[in-house]
């Protein structure tokens, strides 16, 4: 033993005692950092006293990590009594009987190579490799299933698939049934998910789980589970305690058909809180799980608990972004005889958030400005960027009447002069009318584009027309060159949809084909309200998961009464 760790442990007395043990003996704090061990146990597995001694377990002893050994003293760590386990410790070749138990919060553990005896259990036929064979083959099978928990648990950031997943993971090693129960952000009760071993009992769990009463005093055990964060099992099932919680005759038959004989339930635990529990049950005459079979649950609740805390933690930041995005994406307001509908749908891949936006408001002369845009780029980077520009132009076109090309030419002005570097796409327009329009039913559109899609205009009695202009800068990349005006008349029933690319390039279409596309899709769309218009347009073009965030931004003109 090292002079310093013995005084740290105040064993210096016994150093002497520990230090000629033949059995391995080691001492870990709560952060896993060896606090002791003594030559016998460095020697197990292979390695000096001095260089484990003060070092962390997983990476001192990188090997450790993932096999049913690590499994077992997670298990001892957690659960509060002696344990003890045997097996095949794969990185030294050998087997190992390992005894731990947690004293005043350390972690002591006496081990030793216990591959002489199976040459003497009557119950291993065969000689010492065989039986070695046999129990390697059986950790290796753990190892499998311990990495299928970690692969499979990545496959999703959706909180609800992840459990599911894990529910459907330990029914297919550890249980007959079981269920993954989640806390909620505020400790009320959560999402839950459960898998059941045998298909035909599936409805009968679900039955029983949808239709028990909350609240009924049978969840004692779960309690316990996440205060005291480690493992608690129940042996024997309270019938009389259970009967609380169904509420009819059908919730009690599916449960009768279950036949609950035993649960154990690990806490689901990461980053220092724990958020949940997964309860394994056994059925009838199937035995309550072994410390081994506990020790392998403790471990595929850690696996399968940074991946649900890793869902969380990415709900976390969409509900972040999502209330950011709208903040910024405000409903439009609806003038006189105008109908105007708005839709947003953010990028799959994108934290929910981008740099698409819309914008609709009415200028002081009464006259309806529409915007439409795209900031460069696909990130939280680009939604801050969207919030700039979006307020610089909606402060200056606001600010004075001006044509759609002037505020676009002063909006680069502020751009270069505040040196805000990003660039974005914008389309800005402009309904208005006159006096003798108003007499007339008809409008004038007035658009200026920033290096942006065209709008397309539905015409009752003429189809769809592309309205497509010469293309000018993006916005932020030149603050000197002139912008340029277009204009098209408006008719009663017609309907102008301003987009984003993210629309037209959805499945990796290209501009071209995108825009015919969206013409094609409008033209049988044709006489729709305009809300229904909308809803189905992204409905039959933005199947499946989206790469981009999309806007899209609907104007309809309606009928006005004469005078």
């Amino acid at each position: 033993m090292h002079n310093t760790s013995a005084a740290l442990l105040g064993l210096a007395p016994l150093t002497a005692a520990l230090e000629a043990m033949p059995e391995g003996v080691a001492v870990f704090d709560a952060d896993w950092t060896i606090r002791y061990i003594n030559p016998a146990g460095a020697a197990l597995v292979e390695r000096r006293a001095s260089e484990l001694v003060g070092r962390n377990i997983w990476v001192a002893l990188p090997e450790v990590g993932g096999t049913i050994f690590h499994g077992f003293l997670l298990h001892a760590r957690s659960i509060g009594t002696r344990v003890t386990w045997q097996g095949y410790y794969a990185p030294a070749g050998r087997w190992i009987s390992a005894t731990a138990v947690v004293v005043d919060d350390l972690l002591q553990v006496y081990f030793h190579d216990s591959s002489d005896q199976f040459t003497e259990r009557p119950d291993v036929a065969g000689p010492l490799e065989d039986a070695g064979d046999q129990r390697a083959d059986a950790d290796r099978d753990r190892l499998r299933f311990l990495a299928e928990v970690s692969e499979a648990m990545i496959t999703t950031l959706d909180t609800g698939e992840s459990a599911g997943q894990l529910a459907e993971l330990a029914v297919r090693r550890l249980c007959d049934w079981a269920v993954v129960a989640l806390v909620g952000e505020h400790g009320e009760p959560g999402e839950e998910a459960w898998a059941h071993r045998d298909q035909a009992r599936r409805v009968d769990l679900d039955t029983y789980l949808r239709g028990r009463l909350r609240d009924a005093g049978d969840d004692a055990a779960m309690v316990d589970a996440l205060l005291s964060g480690a493992p608690v099992q129940v042996t024997t099932i309270d019938e009389d305690l259970i009967q609380t919680s169904l509420p009819t005759d059908e919730v009690r038959a599916a449960w009768r058909r279950l036949d609950l004989s035993s649960c154990t339930i690990v806490p689901l635990r990461a980053r220092g809180e724990t958020f949940g529990a997964l309860a394994m049950m056994n059925s009838g005459s199937r035995a309550p799980l072994t410390e081994m079979e506990i020790a392998t649950a403790v471990e595929v609740a850690r696996r399968g608990a940074l991946a649900l805390d890793n869902a969380r933690l990415y709900g976390r930041q969409l509900k972040v972004a999502e209330t950011l995005q709208l903040s910024m994406l405000s409903p439009p307001q609806q003038p006189d005889h105008v109908q105007i509908a708005v839709r947003y749908q953010p990028a799959a891949s994108n934290v929910h958030v981008g740099g698409d936006w819309y914008d609709s408001f009415q200028q002081p002369d009464g006259a309806t400005l529409l915007v439409i845009g795209d900031v460069v780029g696909h990130n939280v980077d680009a939604a801050a960027a969207m919030g700039q520009i979006r307020s610089i132009l909606r402060g200056i076109a606001y600010d004075r009447t001006e044509s759609p090309a002037r505020v676009l030419r002063r909006v680069d002005q502020v751009l270069a002069g505040l040196q805000i570097g990003s660039m974005a796409t914008a389309l800005i327009a402009r309904i208005e009318q006159t006096p003798e329009q108003a007499r007339r039913g008809l409008r004038t559109l007035q658009w200026s584009s920033a290096g942006h899609l065209p709008p397309v205009l539905l015409r009752p009695d003429a189809g769809v027309q592309v309205l497509d202009t010469a293309p000018e800068r993006l916005l932020g990349v030149n603050a000197t060159e002139t912008r340029s005006d277009h204009s098209a008349e408006l008719r009663p029933g017609d309907t102008v949809v301003f987009y984003t690319d993210g629309l037209v390039e959805h499945g990796r279409t290209g501009i071209d084909e995108g825009v015919e596309r969206l013409t094609h899709t409008l033209g049988e769309l044709q006489g729709l309200p305009l809300e229904e218009l909308c809803d189905q347009v992204l409905g039959r073009i933005v199947i499946g998961r989206t790469d981009d965030d999309i806007a899209v931004l609907a104007v309809r003109c309606h009928p006005q009464n004469a005078g």
